[in-house]
C-alpha cells in the first residue's frame, strides 16, 4: 500500500502534524501509534536552538520518521520563501509543505501567492508540497509549476468538520499527474475513511490527533481507517442502487404461495 513522492516511497499513508500536543512525550507516543513515516514540523514554531528533551525534535525517530517543514502562519509569498529556505539552511529538509495564508480568521490559502511560491521555490531546488483550496484548476497550475504533490483542503484548518466537497477532490485526483493529500479539515476516523476512499494517496492531520481526548488511541484509529478507506478504494465499492436488492438468490425458492 506504499505511493511515491519525488522518488521517494512511503509504507504509510497517514501524515500527522507536531504542534497542539499537551507534551513532546505524548506527540511521541500517538506518532508511534499512528504509524506515520513523515510528519510535518512548522519552522516559525520550532526553536532550533533548543537541544536535548528541551526541543520538539528531540522527539522524533528521524531514522523513521520523514521530517517535512512547513511555512505555517506565513501570510505572503516572500515570507513563505524565506522560511522555506531557513529550514533548508537549518538542515531540516529541502522539502517543504508549503503553506501561504490569505486570511487570519479562515485560514484559507492565498492560492496567488501560494502559485508565485511554488515557482519560486521550485526553481531552487525544493521539493514543494503546497496546501491550496479544494479547486481542481489550481491544483493543476501548482502541478504545472513543478509542485511534486498537491494537498487541497478537506475543510478549514483545525475545523474537524470533515470532508466537505468530495466531488472536487475527486476531479483534482482524477486529473492530477501528482500524488494527491487531503490536508486539513479531518475530525475522526471515519472522516480519514471517507478521504481515502476518494482515492488519494495520502491524509494529512494535526489537530484531530493531538485535540483527542486520548491522541494515541486516536492516531491508532486513524491508522486502521486510512487502511481502510485505501483497502475500500482499490476494492471498488458495489454500485448505488435506487431500491432494495436481495444479498441472497432468489432462484430456486420454495414458492410462498404470496401473489
Amino acid at each position: 500500500m506504499s505511493f511515491v513522492i519525488a522518488g521517494r516511497t512511503f509504507r504509510s499513508r497517514l501524515v500527522v502534524g507536531t504542534g497542539k500536543y499537551p507534551s513532546h512525550a505524548v506527540m511521541q507516543a500517538a506518532h508511534e501509534a499512528s504509524g506515520t513515516e513523515m510528519v510535518t514540523v512548522a519552522v516559525r514554531r520550532v526553536d532550533l536552538a533548543a537541544t536535548g528533551e528541551a526541543s520538539m525534535l528531540h522527539w522524533i525517530d528521524r531514522s523513521k520518521i520523514f521530517l517535512l517543514p512547513n511555512t505555517a502562519g506565513c501570510y505572503t509569498a516572500d515570507d513563505a520563501v524565506r522560511t522555506a529556505r531557513l529550514a533548508q539552511e537549518a538542515g531540516l529538509s529541502n522539502w517543504i509543505k508549503l503553506e501561504v495564508i490569505g486570511d487570519e480568521r479562515t485560514l484559507f490559502p492565498d492560492n496567488e501567492a501560494l502559485l508565485e511560491a511554488t515557482k519560486i521555490l521550485v526553481k531552487e531546488g525544493f521539493v514543494v508540497l503546497p496546501y491550496t483550496n479544494d479547486d481542481p484548476i489550481m491544483c493543476r497550475k501548482l502541478e504545472d509549476a513543478g509542485a511534486a504533490a498537491v494537498m487541497p483542503l478537506g475543510a478549514p484548518i483545525g475545523s474537524g468538520l470533515g470532508i466537505q466537497n468530495p466531488n472536487n477532490i475527486s476531479i483534482i485526483k482524477e486529473f492530477a499527474g501528482v500524488p494527491v493529500l487531503v490536508d486539513a479539515g479531518v475530525g475522526t476516523a471515519s472522516d480519514a475513511a471517507i478521504a481515502m476512499e476518494l482515492g488519494v494517496d495520502a491524509v494529512l492531520m494535526n489537530t484531530a490527533i493531538a485535540a483527542a481526548g486520548d491522541p494515541a488511541k486516536m492516531a491508532l484509529a486513524m491508522r486502521h481507517a486510512v487502511d481502510a478507506g485505501r483497502l475500500a478504494y482499490e476494492a471498488g465499492r458495489m454500485g448505488k442502487k435506487r431500491y432494495a436488492s436481495a444479498s441472497s438468490p432468489v432462484d430456486g425458492l420454495i414458492a410462498s404461495g404470496r401473489r
